[in-house]
């Protein structure tokens, strides 16, 4: 427990201009975002892409490149992109950027589920882009699709440019998914499994819920054959990161999972989440790795491999 990885998830697909003034949507706020969390002391930023001009959620390689190109001239944080994208996104769409850009660390989502927005809808009324209502309405009849398939397509891509998967899982079952690709020889052990807490459609934010999936994954993949992180919704985002911390985890944090600093103050940038979470951490005696830390811990090729 003396040193924990830390991750900002930057900007996401979940939270629209509307929600909070402070979401980073152009690629200069959103390298620059992740360049003030690594300043707080983030490790990891993990990285989605918008349109510029209207924050829509975006596959565009070309916007990619321009963030994680500005995050590594400034810092040697680990970047891990998204390839769960936005929602609506074709998995070929979501994929590209592995096979573009070979980071070190990416997303992979461990299982189909609904992922549910639309309920945002019954607190807002008015929207700064048409784009923003249609899009939360749509996920009532959303399937997030993540097939046996498609796992198999990704993580065939994922081994050919040897970028690390983070593994993105929402439920129990996510957990058994994961075991059955470690043992067709897909996944690697060990595995960095992202316990996503909070999601409609998905598990809620307990700590009860937290102590059954670290103690199943233990259980269905043994204690030694992974690393784990925790990341939260809204205003579970730090009761939960600081539970995991307690339990030997990591914690993610951002823009991302929450817009909030506290309650009823925004969080004007992911660096003060994570100078909050980081914050609470040393309290108990837990220290922030360093990318290079961060690298060994999760067994990544390193920054002098990657496509970008």
């Amino acid at each position: 427990m003396s040193k924990a990885i830390f991750t900002a998830a930057i900007t996401g697909s979940i939270h629209t201009p509307t929600m909070t003034p402070h979401l980073p949507i152009t690629p200069d706020q959103i390298a620059d975002n992740a360049i003030q969390a690594y300043e707080a002391g983030a490790a990891v930023c993990h990285i989605h892409a918008r349109n510029p001009e209207n924050g829509m959620p975006s596959p565009d390689i070309a916007i990619f490149k321009k963030i994680i190109t500005k995050i590594k001239s400034k810092c040697d944080m680990v970047v891990c992109t998204t390839t769960g994208g936005g929602l609506g996104m074709t998995p070929e769409q979501r994929v590209a950027i592995v096979s573009s850009c070979k980071p070190e660390l990416a997303s992979c989502n461990m299982g189909s589920m609904n992922f549910a927005l639309f309920p945002i809808l019954d607190k807002m009324k008015e929207f700064k882009y048409p784009w923003e209502k249609q899009y939360l309405e749509f996920t009532e009849d959303l399937i997030f699709p993540n097939t046996f398939k498609s796992l198999r397509v990704f993580l065939n891509i994922f081994n050919e440019n040897q970028t690390k998967p983070e593994l993105e899982v929402y439920d129990a079952g996510m957990i058994n998914n994961a075991a059955f690709m470690i043992e067709r020889g897909l996944l690697k052990t060990p595995v960095y499994l992202q316990f996503v807490l909070g999601i409609l459609g998905g598990m809620q934010a307990t700590i009860e819920n937290l102590v059954f999936l670290y103690e199943s994954a233990r259980r269905m993949l043994g204690e030694k054959n992974f690393v784990w992180s925790v990341c939260a919704a809204g205003r579970n985002q730090m009761p939960m990161c600081t539970h995991a911390l307690l339990m030997g985890g990591n914690a993610r944090v951002g823009l991302e999972d929450a817009i909030w600093l506290e309650k009823g103050v925004f969080a004007k940038n992911n660096g003060e989440q994570v100078a909050k979470i980081i914050r609470i951490a040393k309290e108990f005696g837990i220290e922030p790795a360093t990318p290079a830390e961060a690298r060994k811990a999760l067994g990544l090729k390193g920054l002098d491999k990657v496509g970008y």
